[in-house]
Formats: structure tokens, sequence, C-alpha cells
């Protein structure tokens, strides 16, 4: 064997060796674990314009304690809430998720149904459903998330849940509710309904504690002193058609 050919023999075995560890190398990235969560109950909050979701844990003193900020993959129809089916857009305003509006065999990897319209939607005659939190990087009306990040939240909800937490609050803004933000947007038709939101914002960065809300005459109160025989929580539509619809997760919807 000649010298040459010794030397491409050693250059091709380097070159096999070297791909192999980078195949193992690869393969044990691909089959990380997602980092431990915990059965804390849990808080989030949805910023469409910064394309950010942010995850709290509540701690046994009322406390939040920011512990994930992901990246929101996808959304679709711009800033404003949902109004009605077709629109395609993802909705703003507060929801709340309970076990049953988890899904851990969506056809978009997994899923959290938000649970729109809540009663604020109602009172509007806002129209839509199936509105989620999921994961396969692509939306129309939803938040697409890639499916690690989704995999990750949804193991920090459904742990929560089965710890003893009964709904999970999701707040949905159209961007971090700032004074300078609120200016930039000042003469956008949504701004009525975005002030209403905004309290909610100022409570969390202020007291870091998750705020009350109400609805009352169709506009939304947070930690409001006010009574009224019409003054509700946001309610979630889960009538026990729409929620067996819902978990088959099989049809195609115009969100």
């Amino acid at each position: 064997m000649t010298s040459h050919a010794k030397q491409l023999i050693s250059f091709l075995t380097l070159m096999l060796i070297s791909l192999f560890v980078n195949a193992e190398n690869n393969s044990s990235f691909l089959m990380k674990p997602v980092k431990k969560s915990t059965d804390q109950p849990i808080y989030i909050q949805i910023f469409k314009e910064e394309s950010l979701l942010e995850l709290y844990t509540e701690k046994l003193d009322g406390q939040l304690e920011k512990v994930r900020t992901y990246p929101i993959c996808s959304y679709s129809g711009g800033l404003g809430p949902k109004k009605f089916q077709g629109d395609l857009k993802s909705p703003e305003g507060f929801y709340q998720v309970n076990f049953s509006q988890l899904n851990p065999n969506s056809r978009f990897y997994r899923a959290i149904n938000l649970g729109f319209p809540n009663q604020y939607d109602k009172s509007k005659g806002y129209t839509g459903d199936f509105l989620m939190i999921h994961g396969a990087c692509k939306s129309v009306g939803c938040y697409a998330m890639t499916d690690s990040v989704m995999d990750e939240i949804y193991q920090y909800a459904e742990l929560a849940l089965q710890g003893g937490q009964s709904t999970i609050n999701i707040h949905i803004f159209p961007f971090k509710m700032t004074t300078e933000n609120m200016k930039k947007h000042q003469y956008s038709k949504d701004m009525d309904f975005w002030q209403q939101l905004m309290p909610a914002y100022q409570y969390v960065e202020e007291r870091k504690q998750i705020p009350s809300v109400t609805v009352q005459n169709g506009r939304y109160f947070v930690n409001s002193t006010l009574t009224s025989s019409n003054s509700v929580n946001p309610v979630l539509n889960l009538s026990q058609n729409s929620e067996s619809k819902w978990l088959q997760d099989t049809h195609t919807t115009i969100k």
C-alpha cells in the first residue's frame, strides 16, 4: 500500500469518527429532556407586538416570580381583539384555563385552549372558537410556539393543575402597556379597549400579584370595588358539546 493510500484511509477514518461523534451529540441534544417544572400555580402573560409569552410561578405568599420568557413563533391578524369567526385574529383580553382545556394529542403537537369567547367577548357578540396556544409554529388565529417551547409551557400548566390550581389566568396584551407604548398607539381605534387592559399590566408590574378581573356592563374592571348583580368573573366557553369537540381536535376551523 502506498503512502498516499495510507494517508487517504487515515483521513477517511477520522472523518467517519467525527461524523459518528457529531451524530451522537446531535442525538443527545434532540433527546435532551425538558427542564423539570414544578407544581406551583402559574400565571401567563402574552404580548403581541413583542411576540413574547411570559410565564410566572406564584409563591405561597401570592407573589409572582417570572421564570420563563418564550418567543412566540407566530400569531395572526395584528393588534386588536378578535371579534368574529373568520377574521383570523388572535385574541386579546383575560382568559382562564382548566384541566379540560389541555390537549396533549393535538394535531399542533400540544395545545391549550384559551376558552374564547369569555364573558366579555360574549357580551360584545364576538364569535370564534378553538383559539389556542399550541405547537407546530403556524397560526391562524392562535398563538403558535415551536414544539420544544410548547412542551415546556404545557408541562408547567399540566403540573400546576395537577398540583391543585383550579384555573390558570392567561392575560393577553397588544404590547407591554407602558406609558410610552400607550402614547405610541394613542390614535388606535382599540385604545378604549386597551385602557381596560392596562390596569392589569400595571398591577403585575407594581405588585407582582395576579389581578382580580371582573366584567360589568360590557367592560373589564381590574381589582374594582364596584359591585353589581351584573358583575361576573370572566367565564369559560365549556359546554359539554364544545369540550368534547375540542378534545377530538380533528377538524379544520376558520378562526
